[in-house]
């Protein structure tokens, strides 16, 4: 992977399945955190969840909230097509483009947090509860901390590629490539 600079937004002209996940996922996190702090340390459980979830979506493609979204009339853009025969959701998984990293990423880093928090000290929940807040403000705005970061080291985005396309057309050609 070769550095680079810019910023790296996904698209948020419309809600797609992987976008909608982020948001979803980014609510479930921000629960199950306030819930293990205010309420009981044994909820820290729905953060494990969320976490195993987002390692499952990472190396496997198959996504649960993916194929209930599916259900309900979100098209996805980072779907597999070869894959998701039957009316089932995959995510792509053909190589390790910077958002199915995000998703391994996030999964390890919220189960470690939310391990050390039972074992450590409660105040590792603060971290779940940001991670929880920047998966909603990524969903939200396109913009993710932790996107720039393996952007910014050269892993290479799947969204987003329609945006690049319109930088590189020729003059009076800056109609998107289609996903």
């Amino acid at each position: 992977m070769a550095m680079r600079s810019g910023v790296y937004i996904v698209p948020t002209d419309r809600w797609y399945i992987e976008r909608t996940v982020w948001l979803v996922a980014g609510f479930f996190l921000i629960a199950g955190t306030t819930l293990a702090a205010l309420v009981d340390p044994r909820f820290v459980l729905l953060v494990n969840v969320t976490g195993l979830a987002s390692i499952v979506v990472a190396l496997t493609g198959f996504c649960v909230v993916g194929n209930v979204l599916l259900r309900l009339g979100f098209k996805p853009r980072l779907g597999d097509q070869a894959r998701g025969r039957g009316g089932f959701y995959f995510m792509q998984t053909d190589r390790w483009y910077l958002e199915r990293r995000i998703y391994i990423a996030v999964g390890i880093n919220i189960n470690v947090a939310s391990v050390l928090s039972l074992v450590h000290s409660p105040w590792w929940l603060a971290f779940d509860g940001f991670v929880g807040l920047a998966m909603v403000w990524f969903a939200v705005t396109g913009y993710c901390i932790m996107a720039n970061g393996l952007y910014w080291l050269g892993a290479e985005p799947r969204l987003g590629a329609e945006r690049k396309a319109m930088r590189t057309a020729p003059a009076g050609k800056e109609q998107p490539a289609q996903i």
